[in-house]
């Protein structure tokens, strides 16, 4: 699907035509992507919402133009309940701090689950330091999907909010987000989702899922590094106390005291990235262009595909296998560290991710020390697969003697 529109693709490693399959810590930019950014620096690049000069107009127009796009894309009520960040990770500390600011005291809980990416850990354990709370953690099944009777049972009046991933950036996996919601609701219980590994690959609509609060990042949509989204249901973002202060998130400042701006420039201190908002509008433009539904149907296949032809490879486990999947695979070759199949899985040309994933707790609940990691997006074919099979069995070769 539309592999001709991302040059990088044609470019060689160590003689070879690329293979990428790192595509869940960052998707390549198609031309149209790049071209946009160009185009904005070119044309319109002035500081937004300020200034009554005709770039400023435009260089405004076209940022709060691409924050309805991110609204419409995961069908929010109102633009005014997407706040620009740098990326998930951004998006995870503001919510931590700010939610912890409002809600939390001495004792209190919040729950995330074994799967968790460290920037849907580290915030809230930060938090709860400071707020002398308690993580509490969802166990895994064998299977590699959350026990949801445990969760359940983790659930009490002292939780505050739960903060799971839609998808596990590590095994795929996707979890059961719209029963973890609602089992939380009816304990009165905020839920936040980390969607980094989701929005890109399938059907996000926030207001189906009845989340709080969600986060994810435009580098892996096919949009430009260093921007992200934190989406809030507007009751909660009104609540909030802001996590940052300065600059455009202020309605008037005295040394006496400062009000702050309306929803969602708030919680929008200093310069945004107006750029970086238009150039992701074009990149969802393309999402939309390609197909929501086409994509994750493509994905789904290759991700099915995969796993066939890893089964042929002699000592491969793969972890979670057969589980609903959105585009990742994780596994291992039996007696081969990652990291020596990742290095000379490049040699032949295949880029694929290795290591802890920045999921240790997840990993060291499968008792490895990393696994290898592919992933798919909607430029990649079959034909990807193929050669990854082929440069593991020749790398197998090398590594085994």
């Amino acid at each position: 699907m539309r592999r001709e529109d991302f040059d990088i693709l044609k470019e060689k490693v160590y003689g070879r035509e690329l293979v990428y399959l790192d595509n869940a810590a960052t998707t390549q930019k198609p031309r149209e992507v790049i071209d946009a950014m160009v185009y904005a620096y070119t044309h319109f690049n002035s500081n937004i919402h300020r200034g009554v000069h005709h770039l400023s107009q435009i260089a405004t127009l076209n940022h709060e133009e691409a924050r309805q796009k991110v609204a419409k894309y995961i069908n929010a009520k109102s633009a005014d309940e997407i706040v620009f960040t740098k990326g998930t990770t951004d998006s995870l500390n503001m919510l931590a701090f700010s939610a912890g600011e409002l809600l939390v005291k001495e004792g209190d809980e919040i729950i995330v689950s074994t799967v968790e990416h460290h920037s849907n850990i580290v915030p809230w354990q930060m938090m709860c330091e400071r707020k002398g709370a308690k993580l509490r953690v969802i166990p895994m099944c064998e299977d590699g999907s959350p026990d949801m009777e445990a969760y359940v049972k983790l659930l009490n009046e002292r939780t505050k909010l739960v903060s799971v991933a839609h998808v596990s950036n590590v095994l795929g996996t996707v979890n059961p987000v719209e029963e973890i919601v609602r089992r939380a609701h009816e304990r009165g219980v905020l839920v936040a989702i980390d969607a980094a590994q989701s929005a890109a690959h399938k059907k996000v609509d926030v207001q189906e899922l009845d989340c709080d609060f969600m986060a994810f990042s435009a580098h892996k949509m096919y949009g430009p590094t260093g921007l992200g989204v934190l989406y809030g249901k507007r009751e909660w973002l009104e609540k909030l106390p802001p996590a940052e202060g300065g600059g455009e998130m202020i309605e008037h400042v005295s040394f006496e005291k400062t009000t702050y701006n309306t929803l969602p420039y708030k919680f929008e201190a200093g310069t945004p990235d107006f750029i970086g908002s238009y150039v992701f509008g074009k990149a969802l433009d393309y999402i939309e262009s390609a197909g929501r539904e086409e994509v994750e149907k493509h994905e789904r296949e290759l991700t099915e595909y995969a796993e066939q032809r890893l089964r042929e490879v002699e000592g491969v486990k793969i972890y979670a296998a057969g589980m609903r999947k959105a585009g990742v695979i994780s596994f291992n070759i039996e007696g081969v560290h990652p990291y020596d199949v990742g290095v000379l899985l490049d040699r032949q040309g295949v880029a694929v991710r290795t290591g802890h994933h920045c999921a240790e707790p997840l990993i060291t609940r499968l008792g490895v020390s990393g696994t290898v990691r592919v992933s798919f997006a909607l430029y990649n074919e079959k034909e990807d697969i193929d050669k990854l099979i082929e440069a593991l069995q020749r790398a197998k070769q090398i590594l085994k003697g």
